[in-house]
């Protein structure tokens, strides 16, 4: 039997397959992953694509000196054919044509509901603005002033980053109210912060090892804003500048993307990983379990006190009904009167307190915010001095179109503690 020729090479196919796949699996192994990774630095990476493209990954801390410097030097030395910058079209106009709040309707603001987006995005410009106060770089000098160099010396540049508003659009939606609270804490307390930092502080914050152990503590306290504000972005980044044209590209990136985009970037070159960002480029719906809850909670105490005034007689409901009323509407007038509202504000924000907080569409901050904004009208001054006002606690009584964000946000705060406090106040008036 052993002797049956078809048999005998049967087996000499499998001996020779047995043998050479481990050839053809090295081989395939090397051809999928052919993108090596050269660190020239903490701070540097070149990437040496399979087909033959160089990329140089430049991380900076966006408010150091040195890396205004080191941006410029790398350019200058790589002579890249292409330049990619962690910007966005909107950003860039801005900082480059001085476009940026004067164009802003507080009013229009708080209607469309992202009153509390822009009370982020204005601790986010306030932190940044301190910290290259501190170290006399701007925030972004250095991306700015790679755009700049590109266009002096006729290089191609491109934005290489997600626009900024659905960024936090996305990292405010896939949070939860805790997680928004926490998010809105950290930026206030960092823009009010008197804590200075260094130079060899920021430089620190390029090291790798320490930016790995700063993206480990976010993601323990903000899962949801990490995801967004940093793996989504790392993806978003890596792609825009692996699908750029040229044969030498240098990115300009933050120094906390850098793991990040040369990972995505390994899955990119494999084709594991699609170049489509559809996904990540829009503004999540908001989540059915949130909206259930939003409603679930009024639709209880509205429950409870029908039921008081059904089961418990008229006096004890109109007595649940006042004490709803009278908690809520001292929540937020207190909220009202620190803020230091208009004082017919007071009296609105009051009154509107205990129906607003049963439904989720229009908050009290809304009806406060919008008020103040047109009892207190918004002057040219306003908008001129909105940067520096925002660096202080005292700029932010002062300034018209920051104090109606602030009586926003305390009014906002005010009603939803009312409704927290109020909610089992109802509960041990019925079961008394």
């Amino acid at each position: 039997m052993h002797s049956n020729p078809v048999y005998r090479q049967k087996k000499e196919d499998i001996k020779f397959a047995r043998l050479t796949f481990p050839l053809y699996l090295c081989l395939f192994v090397g051809i999928v992953s052919s993108m090596t990774v050269e660190q020239v630095s903490d701070t540097i990476h070149k990437l040496h694509m399979a087909d033959g493209r160089e990329i140089i990954l430049v991380g900076t801390a966006h408010v150091s000196k040195d890396s205004v410097d080191e941006v410029s030097s790398t350019i200058e030395t790589e002579q890249p054919d292409h330049i990619c910058l962690e910007l966005d079209a909107g950003r860039y106009q801005t900082k480059t044509e001085g476009k940026s709040w004067s164009n802003m309707d507080i009013s229009k603001v708080l209607k469309e509901g992202k009153g509390f987006l822009l009370l982020a995005n204005m601790a986010l410009a306030s932190f940044q603005k301190r910290m290259g106060a501190q170290t006399g770089s701007a925030p972004g000098e250095e991306i700015i002033g790679a755009a700049r160099i590109a266009e002096e010396k006729g290089i191609p540049f491109s934005f290489c980053d997600r626009e900024i508003q659905i960024t936090l659009k996305r990292a405010w939606r896939k949070s939860n109210l805790w997680n928004k609270a926490k998010l809105l804490a950290t930026l206030i307390s960092a823009a009010f912060s008197k804590e200075e930092i260094s130079e060899e502080e920021l430089a620190k914050l390029k090291q790798s090892d320490i930016l790995q152990t700063m993206m480990d503590e976010m993601a323990k306290e903000l899962p949801m804003v990490k995801e967004v504000l940093i793996d989504e972005r790392d993806r978003y980044l890596a792609t825009s500048i692996f699908g750029a044209p040229g044969k030498k590209i240098v990115a300009v990136i933050g120094a906390g993307h850098a793991n990040g985009i040369v990972s995505t970037m390994q899955e990119l070159e494999q084709g594991t990983l699609s170049t489509d960002l559809t996904q990540i480029s829009e503004t999540p719906p908001p989540g059915k379990v949130g909206k259930v809850v939003a409603w679930l909670i009024p639709a209880i105490i509205v429950a409870i006190i029908i039921y008081g005034f059904i089961h418990a007689g008229w006096s004890q409901g109109l007595k649940m009904f006042l004490y709803w009323v009278a908690v809520n509407a001292t929540f937020t007038g207190i909220a009202a009167v620190l803020s230091w509202a208009h004082p017919l504000n007071w009296l609105v924000s009051m009154v509107a307190a205990p129906f607003t907080s049963l439904n989720p569409t229009i908050g009290v901050g809304i009806v406060s915010g919008i008020l103040e904004a047109n009892l207190r009208k918004p002057q040219v001054k306003d908008f001129e001095s909105l940067s520096d006002d925002a660096l202080t606690i005292k700029g932010w009584y002062r300034n018209r179109v920051l104090h109606a964000l602030l009586v926003f946000f305390l009014t906002s705060i005010g009603s939803m503690l009312g409704t927290f406090v109020g909610f089992p106040v109802l509960v041990g008036i019925l079961a008394s």
